[in-house]
């Protein structure tokens, strides 16, 4: 496993889908996934898209400057991404950050990934 090319996919494909459906990230996350937002800890994949799906916007396109990655302990990955998020009318972008821990999982012999944290 290429530590950076898990963390290219999930970039390309995690904002890609939250600027078009946000909802669409619920398959990324498990009960035992905890989003950090803002102080607030979310856990379990419902309470975390119902969070990202109740944010005060409803289009926005993510401009990534900086992807880093590691791998983690037990084949899992650790990702930084930042970036700025451009809402819909407003003239300026507001800088962001986000850190993601995949964590490895087996499923009849198919090694995937999910969002851990």
């Amino acid at each position: 496993m290429d530590p950076d090319a898990v963390a290219k996919a999930f970039v390309d494909h995690y904002y890609s889908t939250f600027d078009a459906n946000r909802a669409g990230l619920a398959n990324l996350y498990q009960e035992g996934s905890m989003l950090t937002f803002e102080g607030q800890k979310i856990q379990g994949s419902q309470s975390i898209v119902a969070k990202l799906t109740s944010l005060p916007f409803q289009q926005c396109k993510h401009n990534i400057t900086t992807v880093d990655c590691q791998p983690s302990g037990a084949g899992g990955v650790l990702v930084f991404v930042s970036g700025t998020l451009q809402l819909a009318g407003e003239q300026h972008a507001l800088k962001f950050s986000q850190v993601a821990l995949f964590a490895s999982f087996i499923l009849f012999c198919f090694l995937g990934f999910f969002i851990c944290t």
